[in-house]
């Protein structure tokens, strides 16, 4: 079971490719991407959508194209042809990463007309006659997201994806270019970590280090949307400080001398569709100048690392997150551990 992902601009061809490409790449199903949003119009209220300027936005969105994909392949097997616009790469990340928690490869393919030829392709769309401000809500909306697949394109997504020119092809002519790549390996898979996604409560070790103004090092990992502190899930018969020492490692390419101490323990409660479990935080000391400029960044695993202070870790991590961080402070300064529930420090 495989996907590939057709990016590009709006107005790149997207979805003719795609329906041209399920007739090529044999045991392959079309699934667009688009019916989510348009489901979540009738679904949520129409206060929470106007909250958002789109449907990307939204996580329950990512959430739910990851896990009908998920499904379609478990029903349909074999490849799932996806054509979805990515230009955020935390989005690109949070999606593909959970493709990859679920043992779902992805290969990822990029429409990249010339942006004259976009522009004409835009020009030319039809537009539904009984659609309410058709001209704006199409046409407009695909010259206006022009300048972000720009930057996109400038940044990480050529980096990131197979580029396939398709200004002089017709969309049958992309797809046979892609299905050809796909069949030769060309499209590799995406280098991106996976990890599986939990059954049941799990036992979490993360490790805080810091600069020499103080500061603790938080890290983006590309498999799951937000900020984090260096860690993972330890692993079966594994020795929780060792397993946060193995994880700052295979993150950062920091290797610890000294196993770290314990600064708290967080109990999480479950929340679907998560499951919860312990929470550990250790202080694995601070690092100087030199150590910090060897992080091996960025990697499969992690998109980017800063040092915050307190206060600027407050605004990148979730509440309950930024709890945790908040005590094992307050437990490094006052030299003992600390036990807490959900964030909030318990006896």
């Amino acid at each position: 079971m495989t996907v590939v992902w057709i990016n590009g601009a709006f107005g790149a061809g997207k979805t003719t490719t795609a329906r041209e490409l399920i007739d090529l790449i044999p045991n392959s199903t079309l699934f667009d991407p688009e019916v989510i949003g348009a489901g979540l119009t009738h679904l949520l209220p129409p206060k929470h959508l106007a909250e958002v300027g789109d449907y990307q936005d939204l996580p329950i969105w990512r959430r739910l194209v990851v896990d009908t994909a998920a499904a379609l392949l478990a029903e349909l097997g074999g490849v799932l042809v996806i054509p979805m616009t990515l230009l955020r790469q935390d989005y690109r990340d949070e999606i593909f990463g959970g493709l990859a928690s679920r043992r779902i490869p992805v290969r990822h393919v990029l429409l990249a007309p010339a942006e004259t030829i976009l522009r004409e392709r835009i020009a030319g769309r039809e537009v539904p006659p009984d659609l309410p401000d058709g001209e704006i809500r199409v046409r407009q909306w695909s010259y206006d997201h022009i300048e972000p697949y720009r930057g996109a394109l400038a940044g990480w997504l050529t980096a990131d994806a197979h580029l396939v020119d398709t200004s002089a092809l017709t969309p049958y002519e992309s797809a046979e270019r892609i299905a050809d790549a796909v069949r030769t390996g060309a499209v590799p898979v995406c280098d991106i970590v996976q990890t599986p996604e939990p059954t049941a409560e799990t036992v979490a070790a993360g490790v805080l280090l810091f600069d020499e103004q103080n500061r603790v090092l938080l890290v983006d990992p590309t498999y799951k949307a937000g900020w984090e502190f260096p860690g993972g899930v330890v692993e079966r018969g594994e020795a929780p400080a060792r397993a946060g020492m193995r994880e700052v490692a295979e993150e950062t390419g920091i290797q610890l001398d000294d196993v770290p101490s314990l600064l708290v323990v967080d109990w999480e409660p479950p929340a679907p569709p998560g499951y919860g479990g312990l929470r550990l935080l250790f202080d694995g000391g601070r690092l100087d100048g030199a150590e910090a400029r060897r992080m091996l960044l960025p990697g499969p695993e992690l998109r980017d690392w800063r040092f915050v202070s307190e206060e600027e870790a407050a605004t990148l991590l979730p509440p309950v997150r930024y709890e945790r961080l908040r005590w094992a402070l307050r437990a490094r300064e006052r030299g003992a551990a600390l036990y807490l529930e959900a964030g909030v420090p318990v006896g």
